[in-house]
């Protein structure tokens, strides 16, 4: 018996270093997912096979995730209520909602996208000077848990804190630059509005999430996902939550996004001019479960290449010595804290070791 169990613990061992030396030597390469696309494979690699999911494919008879129009909410006090009803209603029961009439161009948010596409589709050379799983102001690479997650999604991107400091130009890929800090500017613009519906949603004064830094950070991530020869057989992002306040997701057409709601997968189309909001695990934890971080993921597709661009508000690995905890204007002895209080540095740390493994990093905070 022993015998069998070392060789069955060196089997394993012999298998967890192969797959090491197939991830590094995928990471070696620089050149991500689309490189794999761009050497024209028909099968995928086995490092990007995903388990059959659990909750099965998307179903779409009953609901549809709301679409709130921003049009006039500053102007009007009926309209404001309406939409702070509409947005609480959201945020209790999905977690995520679509603003239209937002305030940001569309020709903005097209130029946006194409910026993303450009950055991808340059030569591999140039990509490749900025390839990188160090802290920079412009990391590009492919999945950042590419060593700690149980399977790889069909997805490269690239990241840039635009807030609290904005990165000097000449620290950012030439063919995005322009473009990925004007968009910024006007997701923050948005981010403070939506922090202040969100805020009239909880019954608080409207500068309460802002004063509390919700909107301090902001992290942008650029994502290309490839189209890809066996769909079925991987993810273009797993299952997972935000660790961050909020998110604010530009999509282009092609969609894939979907929501977990009371079990069942929910598509999220792309609208015309529309943002998709969700809500992050911070922002349950200082609500104390009152908003919902809600589980969602991006199906990889044959169609490819699919855009999409996610604003984070969070100040994440930096280290803001601010602790989180539930907002004591909302608790109450039938409604006690479920949460201990944390720093986003502590709570991002915890997130990225873990893994885009579909499992709420939320757990580890419950009191």
């Amino acid at each position: 018996m022993e015998g069998t169990a070392t060789n069955e613990s060196a089997g394993t061992l012999k298998s967890h270093s192969g797959r090491v030396h197939e991830l590094k030597a995928f990471d070696d390469t620089k050149a991500g997912v689309k490189g794999l696309v761009d050497a024209e494979v028909a099968k995928i690699p086995s490092l990007f096979h995903h388990p059959p999911d659990k909750f099965g494919k998307a179903s779409n008879l009953e609901h549809v995730i709301p679409v709130i129009d921003l049009t006039d909410v500053n102007k009007d006090p009926n309209t404001r209520q309406n939409v702070v009803s509409m947005i609480r209603e959201a945020s209790e029961t999905w977690g995520f909602f679509q603003v239209v009439n937002h305030g940001i161009p569309v020709s903005v948010l097209s130029d946006m996208k194409d910026g993303v596409k450009r950055f991808y589709e340059q030569d591999i050379e140039v990509k490749k000077k900025v390839y990188t799983r160090e802290l920079k102001p412009f990391v590009y690479n492919s999945n950042f848990d590419l060593y700690s997650s149980p399977a790889l999604n069909w997805r490269d991107s690239f990241a840039c804190y635009l807030a609290p400091n904005a990165p000097k130009p000449e620290q950012l890929p030439e063919v995005c630059r322009v473009i990925l800090l004007e968009y910024g500017e006007h997701v923050i613009k948005l981010g403070i509005a939506l922090f202040e519906l969100l805020s009239e949603a909880l019954g608080l004064h409207p500068d309460h999430l802002k004063n509390k830094g919700c909107a301090e950070g902001l992290m942008t991530l650029g994502h290309y996902y490839p189209a890809c020869p066996e769909p079925e057989l991987t993810m273009g992002t797993t299952q997972h939550s935000d660790n961050d306040f909020l998110t604010v997701l530009l999509q282009d057409h092609i969609g894939g996004l979907q929501v977990l709601y009371q079990d069942k997968w929910i598509d999220i189309p792309p609208a015309p001019g529309a943002l998709v909001v969700n809500i992050g695990d911070l922002l349950q934890l200082i609500t104390n479960d009152r908003f919902k971080s809600v589980e969602h993921r991006v199906l990889a597709n044959f169609l490819g290449p699919r855009i999409s661009v996610a604003c984070f508000f969070s100040t994440d690995l930096q280290s803001f010595p601010k602790l989180y905890g539930p907002i004591k204007e909302l608790l109450s002895e039938d409604n006690p804290p479920k949460y201990r209080e944390t720093t986003v540095a502590e709570y991002a740390k915890y997130y990225k070791a873990k893994g885009l493994d579909g499992t709420s990093a939320l757990q580890h905070f419950r009191i």
